[in-house]
């Protein structure tokens, strides 16, 4: 009697215990969790939140995290950074001194929440947030301060802290995708690189930055308890992510959440359980992501290879025939070809044929266009080419393309066919779809697989004794073998003064000369390219010097001029760009036939768009100081491209850093240049407004009627022209133009505006494309200077 009355005090004195772990969402000290399918969780006083293990779907594994607990599925809204994956009997603990501890079933430690003294106790909050408290009532930690791929109501970003996406549904660690509150006040999402996690270039921008005066700048991404979400600038001010009409009635969960796929979504779900509804979406950005990822750097809105199409809104990920995915768990990723092209040679065209696809295209991945040709043509082209993998044809051209693939889009209005090479005889069903049984395809590899090592084993022999030749007498051979790259950081190719020597015949066919150095048309391979000898720049700074150039070549816009490679050989610096056939803007505006009113008005919008993303859409802002008709290009289509964006710290101005003079050139040199004022984006916002005057009116900014005495000013003869009405008069009865005259005038006023005296008062390139698109009404102009400012 007395074993069964003591056997009963132990019970009561369990239960006791067990129940004190957690009273109105309380969690005591040395309170623990075991992973298991029917284990109990932590749940807060309303009963809304719960913190435990959740085993994930199709594993047997289990995740610790933080769901609604209200909801039949259970939404996971908080995880631990890189969502470790923990067997059952896994087990966490809030202990003393260490906060909570996740630890495997051999007791071995997984994750932490941190070295923490003097726990008093933890507290699983209505609000979703999991709070350990300290002997002094101190809030000591808080899962609200390392977000996993969500937020809650009553949740607040900080500037500088970031959100990843999940890998995929059902794998938690870190996806291809962030969200930052970025320090000049921009909240932004963007790819990243998966080995670094450095940030990529950002495919949306909040616009909440104010370089002109901090305090109109974004500090804090707030969600507040009502629902809203919105960017805090520090004057108070707010910037409504969450629009006022947006949220619907009744009561209801909210949750804000960077998708897997890269859509940051803001959704709502009714509290009433008789709903038996699903996550509805209130707002999310961007609108299409597969158009808004160039794909330029990292792989597009999908992987390498894969292809993006919108489904609902959503963007679909799909890896196209004769290509399966890498991690079948992670279906935006990349995909691998079931066919790789090789010019070793043993390459014979007709062991070849195509897979043909439509609607299909990677628009980056182009290595030679021609243009025109005929469907058949193109693919005797690709055919016979060893480097083509696909081509893709589509009125009249044809664009022949290297693995791996990059933005691959899906969409009925791009009409285009794609052609995919494959060996003849190769199985190219995409395993995803084919059903095939894998333990009889392992029996049917195991002969190639023995063979192939076998090969393999005598190709490394043969390659040793290659190498060992080559190291003895590498110093006796000079080497003439081009066109060679060499990467450096990242893949973009890195050639020696020699190279580009015989590239360019000697350095024969000058381009152009200007303030970096001078261009030579070259050719590496069969591929066109402008060559810049670079000079002025420092010679005993390679580390900075190679920064630069890799910080240029991340720099990805169909309205920049793209950097293709580069020289850093001794003294002898060099960049390598791709080559435009149509010259400078200088020559298209200033010839002896003044072009069409419709390809001068799309330039401008093009060299607006590429300045707009320099100053707000590259990782670092880029400021280009020179902004000139001499620095715009035009590719066969007549598109314009800025060059020589992103050069100024190359130049010899002096070893802090800071500017010694006046950069730019006489005629578009903003004001603030002669008065000692800081310099900002607005000096390229001025030197645009100086431009699209001379592309309105096809007129330089400066016109010395005899020697130096006599100078007109574009500026000051605009200024005069709207004035008195007399936009005839200053393009100078250009028909076509004055047809067009609504669009004509709202140019001519956007100039004005861009040519302000205050900086300030200029707007931004964003909303200069805006006006120029005619999305934002463009208001009356002040006069844009003083008598006493230089206006040159």
């Amino acid at each position: 009697m007395a074993v069964v009355i003591l056997h009963l005090i132990i019970l009561a004195t369990f239960v006791h215990f067990v129940t004190a772990q957690q009273t109105n969402g309380s969690v005591s000290v040395g309170a623990s969790l075991i992973a298991t399918p029917d284990a109990k969780p932590w749940v807060s006083s309303s009963g809304e939140f719960a913190f435990g293990f959740q085993q994930v779907q199709g594993s047997d594994n289990f995740l610790l995290s933080i769901w609604y607990d209200k909801i039949p599925d259970k939404t996971i809204v908080w995880f631990p950074k890189d969502g470790p994956m923990v067997a059952t009997g896994s087990k966490v603990e809030l202990l003393d001194s260490r906060g909570l501890v996740l630890s495997d079933p051999q007791s071995k430690e997984v994750w932490t929440s941190g070295s923490i003294s003097d726990v008093a106790y933890g507290v699983m909050n209505d609000t979703g947030n999991f709070v350990v408290v300290g002997n002094d009532s101190r809030n000591i930690w808080e899962s609200f301060n390392f977000p996993g791929d969500t937020l809650l109501p009553t949740q607040v970003i900080e500037r500088e802290e970031i959100i990843n996406s999940r890998m995929s549904k059902s794998n938690f660690s870190g996806g291809r995708f962030q969200l930052r509150l970025i320090p000049d006040g921009n909240l932004v999402l963007n790819t990243r690189d998966m080995f670094t996690s450095s940030p990529l270039d950002a495919y949306y921008i909040s616009g909440t930055r104010d370089p002109l005066n901090f305090t109109n700048s974004g500090f804090r991404l707030i969600f507040d308890a009502t629902g809203y979400l919105y960017i805090l600038r520090r004057n108070g001010e707010r910037s409504n992510l969450t629009s006022r009409d947006m949220l619907p009635s009744g009561d209801n969960y909210f949750r804000a959440t960077l998708d897997s796929d890269g859509v940051f979504t803001q959704y709502y779900h009714p509290k009433d359980p008789a709903a038996n509804t699903d996550w509805r979406v209130i707002w999310f950005e961007p609108e299409n992501i597969c158009n808004r990822l160039d794909g330029s750097v990292g792989g597009g809105a999908c992987g390498l290879n894969n292809v993006c199409s919108l489904d609902n809104n959503r963007p679909n990920c799909e890896c196209p025939q004769g290509f399966s995915l890498v991690d079948s768990n992670d279906p935006n990723g990349n995909c691998n070809p079931d066919f790789t092209p090789s010019c070793g040679d043993g390459y014979v065209e007709n062991q070849f044929d195509f897979i043909e696809l439509t609607d299909i295209d990677w628009p980056n991945a182009d290595f030679e266009h021609i243009n025109p040709t005929n469907e058949e043509s193109c693919k005797k082209s690709c055919l016979k080419d060893c480097f083509c993998a696909v081509a893709t044809f589509s009125n009249k051209q044809c664009w022949k393309k290297i693995l791996p693939l990059f933005n691959g889009k899906k969409d009925p209005s791009i009409n285009v066919k794609a052609f995919l090479k494959f060996k003849k005889g190769q199985n190219t069903q995409n395993p995803r779809y084919s059903g095939e049984n894998k333990s009889k395809r392992s029996l049917i590899y195991v002969g190639p697989v023995l063979l192939s090592t076998f090969a393999l084993i005598i190709i490394v022999l043969i390659g040793a004794l290659c190498a060992g030749f080559f190291q003895i007498h590498k110093k006796k051979k000079t080497r003439t073998q081009y066109p060679r790259g060499r990467a450096f950081e990242t893949s973009l190719p890195r050639f020696t003064y020699q190279e580009l020597v015989i590239a360019t015949n000697g350095f024969k066919d000058e381009l152009g000369k200007g303030a970096f150095g001078i261009v030579y048309k070259g050719s590496i391979g069969t591929k066109i390219v402008a060559v810049k000898k670079l000079e002025r720049v420092f010679q005993d700074c390679e580390k900075e010097f190679q920064t630069e150039v890799n910080a240029i070549a991340r720099t990805h816009h169909k309205n920049l001029v793209q950097l293709v490679g580069y020289c850093n050989d001794g003294e002898k610096r060099l960049l390598i760009y791709e080559y435009m056939s149509n010259n400078t803007l200088a020559e298209f505006l200033f010839g002896n036939i003044r072009p069409s009113w419709k390809q001068r008005s799309n330039i401008a919008i093009g060299i607006a768009k590429g300045l707009s993303y320099l100053h707000e859409e590259c990782s670092t802002q880029v400021i280009h100081c020179d902004i000139k008709p001499q620095n715009i290009l035009l590719d066969e289509y007549y598109d314009a491209k800025i060059s020589d964006f992103g050069l100024a710290k190359l130049l010899k101005i002096n070893q802090s850093g800071t500017y010694t003079g006046i950069r730019g050139t006489k005629g578009y040199v903003s004001p603030e240049w002669f008065r000692n004022m800081p310099v900002t984006v607005k000096v390229d916002v001025y030197s645009f407004g100086v431009l699209l005057l001379e592309i309105i009116s096809c007129r330089k900014s400066l016109h010395f009627e005899s020697g130096d005495e006599n100078i007109a000013v574009l500026t000051d003869s605009a200024w005069d022209c709207y004035q008195e009405g007399r936009l005839d008069v200053f393009v100078e009865n250009d028909l076509e133009a004055l047809e067009d005259r609504q669009r004509l005038k709202a140019f001519f006023m956007v100039a004005l505006w861009c040519v302000q005296e205050t900086p300030s008062e200029r707007p931004t390139m964003r909303k200069v494309i805006q006006m120029l698109e005619g999305a934002v009404e463009v208001t009356k102009p002040p006069c844009p200077f003083s008598v006493s400012v230089t206006s040159v």
